[in-house]
């Protein structure tokens, strides 16, 4: 694995410090914190980065070992992202020479962001277009390449690596989300990346570098070290307690709709200041009014292999039959035998109804009002 380092200004949260420059020397004391989730999506990352170099018949070494998240649902997925990669390797040998494949690549754009650099999961070369591809382990936010922030950095750093070598006129940039079961595909020109570079990223770059520019909340709040003590975020989200006084007997459509717009942030916002506050109180910090108290817990086997042992001894049987989940069964099959033994007993159930902005790019539900109408149509 290619060897990683911290920018301050890194490319993965340029999303967030393009759109908020102080955030970042706002959250300058405070310790990263690695999460779980953070933990396995570096995993997967290390496991892409075998399945992938192993494919283009390079030394790598086998990570599994020594993943503590591994499991069949990350070797699905790994397998996943190197097909796909190596597609798009192929896709790359159709318009022209042999392409150059680069994986973990650490690219420099300090061009424009003081001290910038990141490391790209895979680039993708040939005369006349680069290919960025990125990929996103996680499945709680769907992560889109439309002029995604931490892409077009990766492109600045590989088009100042490469463009001397080759005459790259177009960039693609590929977000690889498998568990979302998402794959999404932006191009723009390499001189419109270049335009962007230089009238947005460095101007912001800068504002950030020097801790100054204007606080500005959304999304992108969700990954800011300083998140449970911003102002402006708490003032933002607090607008929505205006509600909560003086309210006619029902609220007018205006008011849904506004409150909509903003009840998952607030939801997000009054977990992290809950989330703080518990961690200071572990630490020996006195909240008037509260106080840390042991929560529930689930009992389980200190050691399973005694347990079997002894259960067995005792004339039971300790462990029961259970079909194997679809995605160990397709593991276990392969794709192709799969979907020969199985397509005819899959399905697929729709999902609970949700509700979610105009601009989500799955398709609309049929409710009362559009069966209705449908019927008309018909009479």
């Amino acid at each position: 694995m290619a060897a990683k380092g911290h920018a301050l200004l890194s490319a993965s949260s340029a999303g967030r410090w393009m759109h908020c420059p102080p955030s970042v020397r706002l959250g300058e004391g405070f310790a990263d914190k690695n999460s779980s989730y953070a933990v396995e999506g570096t995993e997967a990352h290390a496991l892409c980065e075998y399945k992938l170099l192993k494919a283009l018949k390079r030394r790598a070494v086998n990570p599994t070992r020594k993943l503590q998240f591994y499991n069949e649902e990350m070797e699905v997925c790994a397998e996943g992202y190197r097909d796909f990669v190596m597609e798009l390797v192929e896709q790359a040998k159709v318009r022209g020479s042999a392409p150059v494949v680069l994986v973990e690549q650490r690219v420099d754009f300090s061009s424009w962001v003081k001290e910038g650099f990141g490391t790209a999961d895979a680039l993708v070369i040939t005369e006349g277009m680069l290919t960025i591809c990125d990929y996103k382990h996680g499945q709680g936010i769907m992560v889109e390449a439309t002029n995604n922030e931490q892409l077009k950095c990766y492109a600045l750093g590989a088009l100042y690596m490469f463009d001397a070598l080759y005459d790259i006129d177009k960039v693609q940039l590929v977000i690889y989300q498998p568990r979302r079961e998402n794959v999404s595909v932006f191009e723009l020109a390499a001189k419109n990346l270049y335009e962007w570079a230089t009238e947005c990223l460095a101007p912001q770059a800068k504002l950030a570098f020097a801790g100054e520019g204007e606080f500005s909340c959304g999304v992108w709040c969700r990954f800011c070290k300083a998140k449970h003590i911003c102002r402006a975020r708490a003032e933002n989200n607090l607008l929505l307690a205006k509600h909560d006084f003086q309210l006619p007997p029902t609220l007018d459509d205006v008011e849904i709709e506004l409150i909509l717009s903003m009840v998952d942030d607030l939801s997000v916002w009054a977990s992290d200041i809950k989330e703080y506050a518990l961690r200071q109180a572990i630490a020996g910090k006195e909240w008037q009014g509260w106080k840390i108290v042991e929560g529930r817990s689930n009992r389980r086997y200190m050691n399973e292999a005694a347990v079997t042992e002894v259960v067995s001894k005792a004339g039971f049987e300790p462990y029961e039959k259970k079909l194997l989940g679809i995605t160990a069964m397709q593991k276990l099959l392969g794709k192709t035998r799969f979907e020969e033994l199985l397509a005819a007993y899959i399905e697929k159930p729709p999902g609970k109804p949700t509700l979610v902005p105009s601009s989500d790019k799955r398709p609309a539900m049929h409710n009362a009002k559009t069966e209705f109408m449908e019927e008309k149509d018909h009479e």
